[in-house]
């Protein structure tokens, strides 16, 4: 989205959420902000996986947020209506085209019950209103809609109807987008069939007085294999999300192991130019007015200065940043050429266009584990460099000191050196 879109779509979530947090019945228990929010969510994923435009999410964006606003007005009946007068006051406050007007409250009006969207951000927003129909928070979202039936609404309606009108509803419901219908139809065939065997479970093991009894455990047993088949299907999908999981772990992981492992070798770097810089000082400001009195010492000093110089400019080189150009092209995106995930090589595009490349990269999952793996990659690279300099570093340091402390005891201990060092 633009940086407008972004500005109108947080302005209406502010909007949205102070309207359903101070004017909401406390009778209202499914249709909450939370409810919207989950919308708002689910339309983002609909609208990422359909790859829509920036200006079609915008869209898609204020009309979740304002959908059941409708209900600060007191009654369930028609809300629709509301919430589209809700909507329209803050769009006419906003410059919001004609058009984009026109298609925000048709996605609005579009939620009505029995839902008949016609077009495709209309199927969007329908199948989001509705998306927990095919996840496992079914259950505990069926149970909040029925105390608010019951106590917003008025009504009496035990668990039994209450049943009922799920069977029928889930059976009279079909999703509308690829995505709905590939993910969360499985899942809600498995509802519906829990909710068909637990309603008829009782009669469909007795004997039917006229003979029916027969049917009905051909009825059962054809539930029971509908069941099978989404747990299945339920199963799968489960699986398929902790391997993804698993992945996001083991790369988790790596990034931090990989960043532990950067900042351990700043800190020896740190400590090795801290160290060097001490004996630099010192052997400067002891030596420097003392070297024609004991000219023996010229050559331990020398070498103790080589040493630590050499080993503080391997410190430096170790720690030393490498930045890159910082820009990419639209070519190199669809080529999957460039790593967004590293600073260096977008630092210098502007915000939409890196926003433009995050979402392509988003929509392709082959594409966003590459630069995952690239990054490691690179990241391993770089520390290989670290550790390279480091480990040269430190065996001047140990070796070179050696060497120096040799020298001042060899000078200091043997006299008729001194002629030597003349």
């Amino acid at each position: 989205m633009t940086d407008n879109h972004l500005l109108l779509v947080q302005e209406a979530q502010n909007l949205v959420t102070e309207l359903l947090t101070t004017k909401l019945s406390s009778n209202i228990r499914f249709h909450t902000l939370q409810h919207t929010q989950e919308v708002v969510e689910a339309c983002e994923k609909l609208a990422e996986h359909q790859q829509l435009p920036d200006d079609d999410r915008f869209i898609l964006a204020i009309a979740a947020w304002f959908h059941d606003t409708g209900y600060t007005g007191g009654e369930a009946k028609d809300h629709e209506t509301v919430s589209i007068n809700i909507a329209t006051n803050f769009l006419n406050a906003h410059p919001v085209n004609e058009e984009t007007r026109h298609k925000i409250i048709g996605c609005i009006n579009a939620t009505r019950m029995p839902q008949d969207p016609t077009s495709a951000l209309e199927r969007i927003i329908c199948d989001a209103d509705l998306f927990h129909l095919g996840t496992n928070e079914f259950k505990e979202k069926n149970r909040l809609l029925r105390e608010e039936i019951i106590e917003f609404g008025g009504k009496e309606l035990s668990k039994k109807d209450w049943r009922k009108i799920n069977i029928r509803f889930l059976e009279g419901h079909h999703y509308f987008t690829p995505y709905a219908k590939e993910k969360l139809d499985p899942i809600k065939a498995t509802h519906l069939a829990e909710l068909k065997l637990k309603d008829k479970n009782d009669d469909a093991m007795k004997p039917d007085k006229k003979g029916k009894g027969g049917d009905k455990q051909k009825e059962k047993e054809k539930i029971d294999a509908v069941a099978k088949k989404s747990a299945e299907a339920k199963a799968k999908a489960e699986k398929e999300k902790q391997s993804e999981r698993g992945i996001s772990t083991v790369f988790r992981i790596m990034a931090q192991n990989q960043n532990n492992l950067s900042g351990m070798a700043d800190s020896k770097a740190n400590i090795l130019i801290s160290v060097n810089s001490i004996i630099l000082s010192i052997v400067l400001s002891v030596f420097a007015t003392k070297l024609q009195e004991y000219p023996n010492l010229k050559i331990p000093v020398i070498i103790l200065l080589l040493v630590c110089v050499s080993a503080i400019v391997l410190s430096i080189l170790a720690t030393r940043p490498n930045v890159t150009h910082g820009t990419f092209t639209q070519d190199d995106v669809h080529k999957k050429k460039t790593n967004l995930l590293f600073f260096g090589n977008f630092y210098k595009m502007s915000l939409p266009d890196y926003d433009w490349a995050m979402q392509e990269m988003l929509a392709d999952k082959d594409y966003l584990y590459s630069s995952i793996v690239k990054d490691n990659y690179f990241l391993g690279v770089v520390l290989a460099k670290k550790y390279r300099f480091l480990r040269y570093a430190y065996n001047i340091f140990m070796f070179g000191l050696i060497i120096a402390m040799l020298a001042f005891a060899i000078a200091t201990m043997i006299p008729e050196a001194t002629d030597v060092y003349k």
